[in-house]
């Protein structure tokens, strides 16, 4: 697994971002992310709010985001909750970062299925071009780490950068994906290999006869 992070000295940190708050309009986001609970139960929306926070953060770094300590105490503040039940949050899920990461932040499936279907592969491409788990990239492009099951197990080995999945990924295809990132390239997310969803590779491989008759159906309806 990835090691720990590398969480910048506290003095900087405060400095830079001691007096975080949220722009207008992630403010407004934040406010409708409130309002789908009852009242009392604001501290309801504290993944939203620390979500927004970072992205807001990555916004102004030009990175994936992260969350420094008053960044976390500006949320806990504004949702009026223990700073320390905002930072359990943001420690326990790894969609929240704790330290700097580079533009694109590729996160590796390990668990069974993937390391079964060959995310040491996926690895190997990473690590060719120049990453390392757990750490940034000199030019700051790339951070890697390696995760658990994010699950897409039927469409295994996959990774997610940012926001997005790519699957059904090999040696080959991954090297493209990170070439194509660095160039400023478009990338089509999801499979890799034209599936759709989590259907079989090569389409349907029983009850060919049922899905036959169900087509027949459709059309004569």
């Amino acid at each position: 697994m990835a090691e720990a992070p590398n969480i910048p000295d506290e003095l900087e940190v405060r400095a830079k971002w001691g007096d975080f708050k949220f722009t207008p309009a992630i403010e407004k986001l934040a406010k409708w992310q409130i309002a789908k609970y009852p009242e009392g139960r604001q501290k309801s929306a504290v993944m939203a709010l620390l979500d927004l926070a970072q992205r807001q953060v990555g916004a102004d770094t030009e990175t994936q985001g992260w969350l420094p300590v008053p960044v976390i105490e500006y949320v806990a503040a504004y949702l009026d909750m223990p700073y320390m039940r905002a930072y359990e949050v943001a420690t326990f899920y790894t969609m929240y970062n704790l330290a700097p990461v580079g533009r694109f932040h590729v996160q590796v499936c390990g668990t069974t299925p993937c390391m079964l279907r060959g995310s040491d592969d996926v690895m190997a491409a990473c690590k060719n071009k120049g990453m390392a788990k757990g750490k940034t990239t000199p030019d700051g492009l790339f951070t890697l780490t390696e995760v658990e099951c994010m699950g897409n197990c039927s469409n295994a080995p996959m990774v997610q950068i940012n926001d997005d999945n790519y699957e059904d990924l090999d040696y080959d295809i991954m090297t493209r994906i990170l070439e194509d990132l660095a160039d400023g390239k478009e990338i089509s997310v999801g499979s890799q290999i034209g599936r759709k969803t989590s259907e079989p590779k090569g389409g349907p491989v029983v009850l060919k006869e049922m899905v036959k008759a169900n087509h027949d159906y459709r059309k004569e309806w």
